[in-house]
């Protein structure tokens, strides 16, 4: 038993020891901008779907704070939150969009707000 209490009693000295009081935990809205930069580099801004009236998708874009959208599906409820990492940059390029036939059209009976074609993307901080 003697040996159970030393053994516990210098695990937390030695934890308290490393512990740094004064240590700051990560920015977590820097932390979100580098998620967001990671994941936009290898996946695209867009659903694949494309605007009827455009032949492309089309970016809807939003305040530089918005960090999640909502997607709405038809039947069983598949109402989720998602969060927006594709942002434009004070560089963007003009007019930078895709040519058309390379996405699908939207089904007779679409069955959620990504097969319409409209993708949100922030824009430029400054």
């Amino acid at each position: 038993m003697t040996h159970r209490f030393l053994l516990a009693a210098g695990l937390l000295a030695a934890l308290t020891a490393t512990t740094n009081n004064d240590a700051q935990a990560g920015d977590p809205l820097a932390m979100t901008e580098i998620w967001s930069y990671n994941f936009s580099m290898d996946r695209p801004w867009h659903s694949g779907y494309q605007v009827q009236q455009w032949g492309h998708p089309l970016a809807i874009v939003v305040p530089p704070t918005a960090h999640m959208r909502q997607t709405y599906s038809w039947g069983v409820s598949q109402n989720l939150m998602y969060p927006i990492h594709h942002q434009f940059g004070r560089n963007a390029s003009a007019p930078g969009i895709a040519p058309s036939g390379h996405f699908r059209h939207a089904p007779p009976w679409p069955s959620h707000t990504d097969q319409f074609g409209y993708s949100y993307i922030r824009g430029p901080w400054k």
